[in-house]
């Protein structure tokens, strides 16, 4: 058997690269420093807290890590890392993972942590969970039990793709006693509890006083949400919250410009800004016309107007981060003239429904413009964002075109589901993404490529830009995330200097 994932890290804290906050963490033994608080604006609040049933990114933003806790983790550069496992095993043929549980380990609770639960939570997401991603852990034939802290995972095939997803929300662990309120009262082992729920207003994490690791230095976090970005940055610049965990206007961060009191962390994110078109219904069921839409569009006019020039073109659904990346802005350049005669001197009337987030709104802009260039007359619809949006447009799939940043982590997959609400059906597509998961790491990598040529030769949808992470905070808070490639906002390392 190959072993992997040696839990290498004293005293089992994971700190993100990007965290230089260690010195002032509390330790194992003792509690935070008295009224350390911190407060982070986010855009996006959670309609309810069951991630299990609710799609979007802004339940496990705020949860994942910090109150669940999965057998593994993302690190800041994408790596898989122990988390409630100290190790795995793998079998030779790849079909069978043997996980050693980290011991002495209790849900919020009270209830301890044991193979039992891990058992219920794999099983569960077979039996309870509402989301579409739940398929891929479709790949699992059996979870079993060897000890109190020994779980076997045997899959159906080799899966190159299933240890990923363990590290992502479909992995989290719950206890077999508390999930009968998820949407309001979260129960996990994380190193944060729910302190409370403002509806509308925040959300409150306090430190988990029986949690197994290394304790939070922070007496409390604070998740503050925001329907405009100027009243956020303005939050920040006058005290009302110690950090912006997504810059909403790019814009304006010269308003922070003062080293003295600001401070500016940039990096990348595997975020994918898609201009949705829907396949399933005229006029984007034509592909000549979802390619006039790609020959319509100037991306980095686009990103240049909208985001301040900030983010990268990539022209895909896959994000350099990953292995099998490969620059695609070529396949489409801007050629209105080309748009023009691809649509054979017709023109649309289409709807374009979208989150009211400022990213999206800003692009819609300028999507709208260059697309009135050749024919295709968009008109914008925002909508209240997450619920309405979901509803609408990824629910029901009323809608001709969208733009939503895509941040789940290595999610081209989506595209393979029919269903899904880009309404796409290639065989050929699922075909590819079924080669890759079962093939070596060569062949994984070669068939991911060619499924990301294919999804872009198909337009099945454009890829506007990559989204940056574009964090600013005080002078003085320590382990600020640089990178976002991952469903989370990591708080662990978070501390005030």
């Amino acid at each position: 058997m190959r072993r992997i994932g040696i839990w290498m890290a004293v005293g089992g804290l994971l700190l993100s690269t990007a965290a230089c906050g260690g010195g002032t963490a509390g330790t194992a033994g003792g509690g935070a420093p008295a009224a350390q608080t911190l407060s982070v604006g986010f855009v996006a609040e959670p309609a309810n807290l069951d991630f299990t049933s609710t799609e979007g990114v802004a339940i496990p933003q705020a949860l994942l890590v910090n109150v669940y806790e999965g057998l593994v983790k993302l690190d800041q550069n994408g790596q898989i890392v122990p988390l409630l496992a100290e190790k795995w095993d793998v079998s030779d043929d790849r079909t069978s993972y043997t996980f050693t549980l980290r011991k002495n380990v209790t849900f919020s609770s009270g209830a301890p942590f044991t193979a039992d639960d891990v058992v219920f939570s794999l099983d569960r997401v077979k039996t309870d969970w509402k989301l579409k991603i739940k398929s891929q852990l479709d790949v699992i034939d059996t979870v079993e039990k060897k000890d109190d802290s020994t779980v076997v995972v045997t899959l159906k095939r080799p899966s190159n793709g299933f240890l990923y997803s363990m590290a992502t929300r479909l992995g989290a662990m719950f206890s077999r006693t508390g999930v009968s309120d998820l949407a309001n009262k979260p129960i996990g082992t994380g190193p944060y509890v729910l302190g409370s729920w403002r509806r509308g207003d925040s959300i409150q994490l306090q430190p988990n006083p029986a949690y197994w690791g290394t304790k939070p230095s922070l007496s409390s976090v604070t998740l503050k949400y925001f329907k405009d970005a100027t009243a956020m940055n303005n939050a920040l610049l006058t005290g009302g919250i110690d950090a912006i965990s997504s810059v909403q206007a790019p814009e304006s961060l010269q308003q922070f410009a003062d080293p003295n009191r600001f401070q500016t962390v940039e990096g990348t994110t595997n975020g994918e800004v898609v201009l949705s078109m829907n396949n399933g219904r005229p006029p984007f069921d034509d592909k000549k016309v979802r390619q006039a839409v790609r020959h319509a569009i100037d991306h980095k006019a686009l990103l240049d107007t909208a985001w301040a020039g900030r983010g990268q073109l990539i022209g895909s659904m896959v994000p350099p981060t990953d292995p099998w990346y490969e620059d695609r802005t070529g396949d489409y350049p801007y050629d209105p003239a080309k748009a023009k005669e691809l649509l054979g001197g017709k023109t649309y009337d289409v709807k374009m429904r979208i989150p009211n987030l400022p990213y999206a709104v800003n692009s819609a802009q300028v999507v709208k413009s260059q697309l009135a260039q050749v024919g295709i007359n968009a008109e914008i619809e925002p909508l209240e964002f997450p619920a309405r949006w979901l509803d609408v447009v990824f629910t029901q799939g009323d809608y001709d075109m969208s733009i939503i940043n895509h941040v789940e982590p290595r999610d081209m997959g989506i595209f393979a589901d029919k269903s899904y609400y880009f309404r796409y059906d290639n065989p050929e597509f699922g075909e590819l993404l079924a080669a890759a998961d079962e093939g070596t790491e060569q062949e994984q990598t070669e068939s991911l490529k060619q499924a990301a040529k294919l999804l872009s030769d198909d337009a099945a949808a454009d890829f506007l830009f990559l989204f940056p992470n574009l964090v600013v905070a005080k002078k003085g808070v320590t382990g600020l995330p640089k990178n976002a490639i991952a469903e989370q906002f990591d708080f662990t390392a978070l501390a005030k200097q």
